[in-house]
């Protein structure tokens, strides 16, 4: 039997994208120039203003109306109005004050905020202000990584706003709760419109 040598093209080089089973320490950095080819630069500190403001309103009537049910519920009396002087008392019982208050208070901040980057990535004041909040990897945050984000903020602006104010001095301008919950914001170009 004759031997027959068959000549084969070489085979094409593998494309330089990661996969992500081969190359884990290079997926949030792939990501990231991903999605800046979708998004501008990260947002100023003027317009994460902006976003705490708008979303400091929602946040507002959620957390009156979460304060407002257990306080009927706990003290019923502070709802009517006092036959003897036809006035109203204005200041809630004592089961509505101490840690156990403001712990409560701050696991609903956690949820408000939590629900919201882990379905969309945005608040609707990001919405408004064309913000997105991505961890590094590029994908939805993480609920580890809304509660550390949540806690550092209140860090941030408990110490003067000084964690939002970092992002002129940092070099991915990046804030405090940025850095500690691995996460970015990045903002979303506005869309075209068609002619």
């Amino acid at each position: 039997m004759a031997d027959y040598v068959v000549d084969l093209p070489p085979m094409p080089a593998k494309p330089k994208t990661p996969s992500a089973e081969l190359n884990n320490d290079s997926a949030p950095k792939t990501s990231k120039n991903n999605s800046s080819a979708t998004h501008e630069a990260a947002p100023g500190v003027f317009r994460r203003i902006a976003v705490i403001v708008y979303d400091a309103f929602l946040l507002f009537a959620v957390l009156f109306v979460a304060t407002l049910i257990p306080a009927f519920f706990l003290s019923p009396e502070s709802f009517v109005a006092n036959p003897a002087n036809n006035s109203v008392v204005h200041e809630l019982d004592i089961p509505l004050q101490g840690w156990l208050y403001r712990a409560y208070l701050v696991v609903l901040i956690i949820i408000f905020y939590g629900w919201f980057w882990r379905k969309s990535g945005q608040t609707l004041g990001m919405q408004a202000w064309r913000i997105k909040l991505e961890s590094l990897s590029g994908d939805k945050p993480s609920w580890t990584q809304c509660i550390i984000r949540v806690l550092i903020a209140g860090v941030s602006l408990a110490a003067g706003g000084l964690g939002y104010w970092w992002i002129w001095i940092d070099k991915d301008s990046r804030s405090w709760h940025d850095r500690a919950s691995n996460t970015v914001l990045r903002s979303i170009p506005k869309d075209k419109k068609k002619a």
